[in-house]
């Protein structure tokens, strides 16, 4: 027996270390890599927001923001919470904090909640074409988010609408393999719609923000 043991300790290892790397491989597969969790990974963004308040009235801003995993700890359904801290600044030397939200993989997707509002942002594995309910988690309408997959690039359409006479939505993030969310733009816009501005596209009301990813790393 005593010559026997080290063959079955070399088995018994071969065979943990079989597991892991399936078990690397699989998670590898279903393209959680598109979006790490890590505490101590982070994200600057460039940041140009504009707030339209009536026709002929607007405000610009240009600052960064940086994203960072504080911590995680696990909730009463067993899933990993990972929080972010988001600073903001206009001169990447000062920053001031300005909320925190969290992070999940949940049921093969990623729910971002920001204010108590939860939000689907991706699901795994990321097959292109794939469509979802990106409201599933709010007591809200339905909110079909489409997914495009080009190889280590991901962008997730959540609206593509513009009947160029009352509203514009166009919304998107795109994450890029082993880094995560690189670019987010929003644009929802309503336009006037009295008689004599009726099909101008004259901006009544709405915002338009558009991060992209300058730096990223871990501290």
């Amino acid at each position: 027996m005593k010559r026997k043991l080290p063959l079955v300790l070399l088995l018994i290892l071969t065979l943990f270390t079989s597991c892991d790397r399936e078990l690397e491989d699989s998670q590898a597969d279903l393209g959680y890599e598109f979006q790490p969790l890590e505490v101590g990974l982070f994200w600057v963004y460039e940041v140009d927001q504009t707030i339209y308040f009536g026709e002929n009235d607007s405000e610009q801003e240009l600052f960064f923001y940086k994203d960072r995993i504080r911590s995680f700890y696990t909730n009463a359904e067993g899933e990993l919470v990972f929080i972010v801290n988001r600073t903001k600044s206009s001169d990447e030397i000062t920053w001031t904090k300005v909320l925190e939200y969290t992070l999940i993989q949940r049921d093969f997707s990623l729910v971002r909640t920001i204010e108590n509002q939860p939000l689907v942002a991706l699901v795994f594995p990321p097959k292109d074409g794939k469509v979802w309910n990106g409201n599933i988690y709010r007591d809200e309408v339905a909110d079909d988010f489409e997914l495009i997959n080009s190889g280590n690039s991901i962008r997730v359409n959540q609206e593509d609408s513009d009947d160029e006479v009352t509203y514009r939505d166009i919304r998107f993030e795109i994450y890029d393999l082993g880094i995560g969310l690189v670019e987010k733009y929003d644009e929802v816009l309503t336009y006037c719609s009295r008689n004599d501005c009726l099909g101008d596209k004259l901006i009544d009301s709405g915002f338009k923000v558009q991060m992209k990813l300058t730096d990223y790393g871990k501290d």
